[in-house]
């Protein structure tokens, strides 16, 4: 069975930077797409980064020259470096591991970006 678990949310200056983590088991995770999503308080979860098998990545335009995605396989663990944090960036994030046509998704870790 695939698990995912997030990491390193919290509150952070606005400027600041935190790095996320999500570690998965099961399956075979270097064949996996993984993706960072976000969902604000009264929003619609959004994409905000994805990273393929072969390290191909793909960024929303809100984040991108800011946030940098990142997997190690021999660690099943895809990373999220946010940096030059805005109170925009607010959000619950998630972790999404994609196998072929299954769609697997972590819980959740909160960024609060605030002074």
């Amino acid at each position: 069975q695939v698990q995912l678990v997030e990491s390193g949310g919290g509150l952070v200056q606005p400027g600041g930077s935190l790095r996320l983590s999500c570690t998965t088991s099961g399956g075979i995770f270097s064949i996996s797409v993984m993706g960072w999503y976000r969902q604000a308080p009264g929003k619609q979860r959004e994409l905000v980064a994805t990273i393929s098998s072969g390290g191909t990545t793909n960024y929303a335009g809100s984040v991108k020259g800011r946030f940098t995605i990142s997997r190690d396989n021999a660690k099943n663990t895809v990373y999220l470096q946010m940096n030059s944090l805005k109170p925009e960036d607010t959000a619950v994030y998630y972790c999404k591991r994609s196998d072929y046509a299954t769609n697997y998704w972590g819980k959740g870790t909160l960024v609060t970006v605030s002074s």
